[in-house]
Order: structure tokens, then sequence, then C-alpha cells
């Protein structure tokens, strides 16, 4: 497990708590769109676990949460043990995930150590393999992750960065046949930061979708999920 870097406030990352976000480096997707190549393939920076102890056990009182993300943080046997050393300090846990660990992810709420879950929702399971980058993806994890979510008791939310190359109607309806019965979902509009893992070596070739696009997709889900909301 490489810790790449600490941000010692956020307002943003934990809703509803001020919170600090840990970073983990490394993932096992490759989405063309990510805007964070450097977490992906293996950061530089590296902090030690006992350094994020140290500040969090300074910040009690303080801080309410710890915002884990990647990366891809299940990727790792070792994040289980780290999100309950934030526990032990009294800290609510957010944690983001992709959905490929299942098992790592349901033993984790079951034991207690996160208190929010975040999972991205590439797209429709016909369309996660070209998504994530990875040609045929067994998108069965992704399933079970949705249902371990869904049935968990803790708060929770789904999200789709909405890339206008890969969504289109038909992607949306199957990723709210994907989601049905969710209680929240975010719609996040693809921005090119210039530093993308699919534009690594030249031009990713990627585009933002409309605000039309995106507002048809926001009243599609309203149709179907209770809590709705456009995100940045």
């Amino acid at each position: 497990m490489k810790i790449s870097g600490i941000q010692k406030l956020t307002l943003l990352d934990f809703p509803g708590r001020i919170a600090c976000t840990v970073f983990l480096s490394g993932c096992n997707f490759r989405c063309p769109f990510c805007h964070n190549p450097g977490l992906v393939f293996g950061s530089p920076e590296e902090i030690s676990l006992d350094e994020v102890l140290s500040f969090l056990k300074k910040r009690q009182g303080v801080l309410g949460g710890v915002a884990v993300t990647g990366g891809e943080p299940l990727l790792y046997r070792e994040t289980e043990d780290m999100l309950k050393s934030f526990k032990d300090l009294g800290y609510e846990i957010k944690l983001d995930t992709n959905g490929s660990f299942p098992d790592r992810l349901s033993r984790i709420i079951k034991n207690g150590y996160a208190d929010y879950v975040a999972m991205d929702i590439k797209n429709s399971a016909k369309a996660y393999g070209r998504t994530v980058g990875i040609e045929k993806f067994d998108v069965s994890p992704i399933l079970k992750s949705i249902d371990i979510l869904r049935s968990s008791g803790i708060e929770y939310e789904f999200r789709t960065t909405v890339v206008d190359e890969f969504h289109g109607d038909a992607e949306m309806d199957g990723i709210l046949d994907m989601i049905d019965g969710c209680r929240n979902y975010y719609l996040q509009k693809f921005n090119d930061t210039g530093s993308l893992v699919g534009s690594i070596g030249g031009s990713s070739n990627l585009h933002s979708a409309s605000d039309e696009k995106m507002n048809s997709f926001l009243e599609k889900a309203r149709g179907k999920i209770p809590n709705v909301q456009i995100r940045g």
C-alpha cells in the first residue's frame, strides 16, 4: 500500500463533515478520461502511515472525518487495517472505490470501518470494458458491489463521470437499470485537464458532454432515483 499524499482540509470530499483526504496510489482500471494518471500509474511521492496517524492525532476534535481515495484504495488488503486505525482515533471514514473488489468492500462495511462509500459507475454493463480500458472486462464484481451498498444501511452514493464519446441515452438507460433502487446518484461532467490517462503520448480526443445532454440525463435519472444531481 502506497500513500501518496494528504489534503489536510476539505469541506467537499466528505459530505457533511470537516475532513482531510488521504490519497492512495495505484489503480486496476485504465479509464482514458481519468485526470489522475500519477495516482493510477504510481506517484513518486510517498508518505508513511505513521505520518498520517501523527497528523490525525493532532487534529482530533478539529476534523471529523477522513476521506480515503485513489487510485483505487481497495487494491490493497492493508487498506482495511488503515481504515481501522483511523476509526480507532475516533474519525468517520468516507471510502471512494470503483467497486471491483466487492469482498473487501463487504468486509470493511461489516466491520464498521466505513461510514460513507462513494462508488464510481463507469458505464452500462455492455460498455464497461471499453470505458475502463480493459477488453472483455467482467462486470460481475461491479454488480455485486452495487448490491452490497444498496443493502448496507450506511450512507453511500453512486456517481458517473459523463464523457461525450462514452455516454449516450442507451448507456444511461443501462446505468439506471444497474443502480435501480439506490438513494443518491451524481452526474459529473468530464473536463479535459490536459493530463489524462488516455492522453499519455498524444491527445485523448475526448470531450465534455453538452449542458443539454447533462440535463437530459438528469431528468432521465430523476424518473428512477430520489436524489439526483449534477456535480461540478
